[in-house]
């Protein structure tokens, strides 16, 4: 597999929690995960595959590290890199707003000349609006493991299955 980085911004903890599953179905070394909040662009420039991973806070905003995350991604060449997002959300309490900082994170990127991977079909998920979302997919990888913690591992395999055949 391409030498790949996981960065993620997380508040309570699940954000990070998740990134740590993911790593462990794709065999990616702890040293290999990061805290967005000491992403620099040399270290997303020494990977060919970056998965990125927010939580949505508030209105449908993203979690507070990758403000500064964004502007360093940004400013850095992603040509040719791929990147796979993943998100965690409240579908329950934030329907309209469900894993809205992964699309955020998609729409801040998708013109940087980078791959994305790993859509998912949004239609086992019950949410009644997220930027995240288009055509009937989700750009990346959602999470509610606030109300559907009992599909969070069966949902994680199959994105990281999907991701080792992409990257093959």
């Amino acid at each position: 597999m391409k030498k790949t980085g996981i960065f993620y911004g997380s508040t309570t903890g699940t954000t990070e929690n998740v990134a740590s599953l993911i790593a462990g179905k794709l065999g990616i070394a702890a040293a290999d995960v990061h805290d967005v909040s000491k992403l620099t662009s040399g270290l997303a420039a020494s990977y060919d595959v970056l998965i990125l991973g927010t939580s949505t806070w508030g209105d449908g905003e993203l979690q507070d590290d990758w403000y500064d995350g964004i502007k360093v991604l940004k400013g850095t060449d992603l040509t040719g890199k791929t990147i796979a997002l993943f998100g965690c959300g409240d579908s329950e309490s934030y329907p309209d707003t469900f894993c809205d900082g992964m699309g955020i994170l998609f729409e801040d990127l998708k013109d940087c000349g980078c791959r994305f991977i790993g859509a998912v079909d949004a239609s086992e998920y019950t949410y009644s609006s997220s930027v995240a979302e288009t055509d009937g997919k989700f750009v990346g990888l959602a999470i509610d493991d606030v109300n559907e913690s009992d599909r969070t591992e069966r949902r994680i395999t199959a994105w990281t299955d999907a991701l080792k055949a992409g990257l093959e």
